[in-house]
């Protein structure tokens, strides 16, 4: 698996992340480990999870296969801090002390001394950025992370923070912003894209497939074994079943049939080679179904099929987006 580097640093990464959400919840400890043999056997280094997944499980497993299934030294290990955990002063949101305790958390599930990436989950408007950014410092300066991200930032919210963190000579950089990006998706090129690419940050979408539905598996119908049709996981994958997204899906089909690929495959390539992204996130049901996400190495598409998927999921841009004439 070709290898890049995320943002302006030296971190190298796969260009194709696992994702963890449903790690110790909706996917066997079973599930999990033959993911990350197949994951790992195909080049891949970036694993990517989040203190509040399952409660805390899946980075509980996380930490139990390292070792087991892949040396530590041999991933990028990515998880998050910022959201509601517990009750109490410290069980959330960005504050020193939440921050530090959500960190010494995750290193204990984990049962790791550092992690590679860390990336505060989202922007949180009742604690002073500088506050945030100070304790961030102090978590890379204690040796315990290695670099620092964000998560479903705006574009003033990655303005704001990149910029402060680079008018001080020895402040911690952020490098990354993960957000939702997919054919389905595509509100962050108004502003994200162009505030990460003037930064220097690399984009990790998360939903590539547009929660599924780009696959073409809801065409007709709700599969008993997907997302959709899931309690919890249902009012996710419904956001993106409108006729907008109907049309982009038999786009996407159509490719996918003149290219003798699948839709996963093609929708996934044209997530991965877009402008500032680095590594799309992708979460799987089973190995089965990740090995078809691995398939999507080698998968180049034309420019003419580019410029049509381009064409049907356009979104509308305006002022101040596009500058005035």
């Amino acid at each position: 698996m070709q290898q890049r580097h995320l943002g302006r640093s030296g971190l190298r990464v796969s260009r194709l992340a696992l994702g963890t959400m449903t790690w110790g919840r909706d996917t066997s400890p079973d599930q999990a480990t033959k993911q990350l043999a197949a994951f790992t056997e195909a080049g891949g280094t970036l694993v990517d999870t989040a203190d509040v997944y399952a409660d805390g499980d899946s980075e509980r497993l996380i930490g139990v296969l390292l070792g087991d299934v892949v040396a530590r030294d041999q991933i990028v290990l990515a998880t998050k801090a910022v959201a509601h955990r517990t009750d109490g002063p410290f069980g959330g949101g960005a504050s020193r002390g939440a921050l530090l305790t959500a960190l010494e958390g995750s290193l204990r599930r984990l049962n790791v001394d550092h992690i590679d990436l860390w990336q505060l989950h989202a922007w949180d408007a009742a604690t002073p950025i500088e506050e945030t950014l100070a304790a961030v410092d102090t978590a890379v300066g204690s040796g315990k992370v290695r670099y620092v991200g964000v998560s479903n930032y705006t574009g003033w919210h990655l303005g704001t923070a990149a910029t402060l963190q680079r008018a001080t000579p020895g402040h911690t950089a952020i490098i990354s912003n993960q957000v939702e990006y997919s054919l389905l998706e595509r509100g962050i090129e108004r502003e994200v894209v162009p505030a990460a690419e003037h930064h220097g940050i690399g984009l990790l979408p998360w939903a590539p497939l547009g929660r599924g539905v780009l696959t073409g598996k809801y065409r007709n119908g709700t599969p008993a074994d997907s997302r959709g049709a899931c309690s919890h996981l249902a009012p996710y994958v419904e956001q993106h079943r409108t006729e907008r997204s109907a049309r982009i899906v038999q786009a996407v089909a159509t490719a996918a049939e003149g290219l003798g690929t699948s839709p996963l495959a093609v929708a996934l390539a044209w997530v991965r080679d877009r402008p500032g992204v680095v590594a799309p996130v992708v979460g799987a049901r089973d190995a089965t179904q990740l090995h078809g996400s691995l398939a999507a190495e080698d998968l180049v598409l034309p420019p003419a099929i580019r410029a049509a998927l381009d064409d049907v999921s356009r979104i509308e841009l305006g002022y101040p987006e596009r500058p005035l004439v």
